[in-house]
């Protein structure tokens, strides 16, 4: 498997593995809520600088039904970012509305604000109208984030985590796997950014608000520094966080 020793994992994790088991969760990335992929990357930097290595990436699908326990277990869990072979969609270069997420689920079920400086955005729109879902890989990463080349990542030897194992669909962008075979050499993927899961590890972000015109270009031309990024994402998120609390199993299945 990949060396992951430079991406340092959080001190709070076990190195045990229920089962024997070696997981990993890989995401496709590319350009969304009208940002391209170095401009996300940018931003992810400077949430991971401001938390002392912790950043959130966003995703579009829900996660597997085995995070929570591995969350609740501790267990290392690394995640691998590759970009997209696709070129991205119109709808995600220039959504027509765009969202920041306040809160998220984490794996007790309790909803709580997102770190302070985590700033996670995407469409706010979607097929069926105003975008309700969206999801988060809680990532923590001791060195600057930035795209690497020339480590592939062979998607073939591992299979989805839970269930039948199924192979990794090309529909699937963010996936739990299990590692079932040794990877080939040579890849089409790469591991373009390299972490470790933390907190919740892959969780439902919830209380979108829209983002007017002004702060999306803050956001875009932002060059400043910690205190300025905490202020603008504080800003972006109106203000101060409400209270964590117990969801309901009603609002779980919503």
């Amino acid at each position: 498997m990949f060396n992951l020793l430079h991406s340092g994992r959080p001190s709070h994790q076990s190195s045990t593995i229920p089962g024997g088991e070696t997981y990993v969760c890989w995401s496709r990335m590319q350009a969304e809520a009208g940002q391209l992929l170095d401009e996300i990357i940018a931003r992810k930097e400077r949430e991971r600088r401001a938390s002392g290595g912790v950043f959130l990436w966003g995703v579009g699908n829900a996660p597997s039904r085995l995070i929570n326990s591995l969350a609740r277990l501790s267990v290392s869990v690394p995640v691998v970012f590759s970009a997209m072979k696709t070129k991205p969609k119109s709808a995600d270069l220039a959504p027509l509305r765009t969202v920041a997420w306040r809160k998220y689920v984490d794996e007790n079920g309790i909803e709580r604000p997102l770190p302070a400086s985590s700033l996670v955005t995407s469409r706010g729109d979607s097929a069926l109208g105003v975008k309700a879902r969206h999801y988060a890989l809680m990532c923590y990463s001791d060195t600057p984030l930035s795209l690497s080349r020339g480590i592939p990542f062979d998607p073939t030897a591992y299979r989805n985590a839970g269930g039948a194992g199924a192979p990794v669909g090309a529909s699937q962008v963010t996936a739990l796997l299990k590692q079932v075979d040794k990877p080939a050499a040579a890849s089409s993927y790469e591991v373009n950014i390299a972490a470790w899961l933390t907190s919740g590890y892959w969780v439902r972000l919830s209380d979108p608000i829209e983002l007017n015109t002004k702060t999306i270009s803050e956001i875009a031309s932002f060059d400043g520094g910690t205190d300025q990024w905490l202020d603008l994402v504080r800003r972006a998120r109106g203000g101060t966080a409400a209270r964590p609390r117990k969801i309901t199993q009603t609002e779980l299945l919503l």
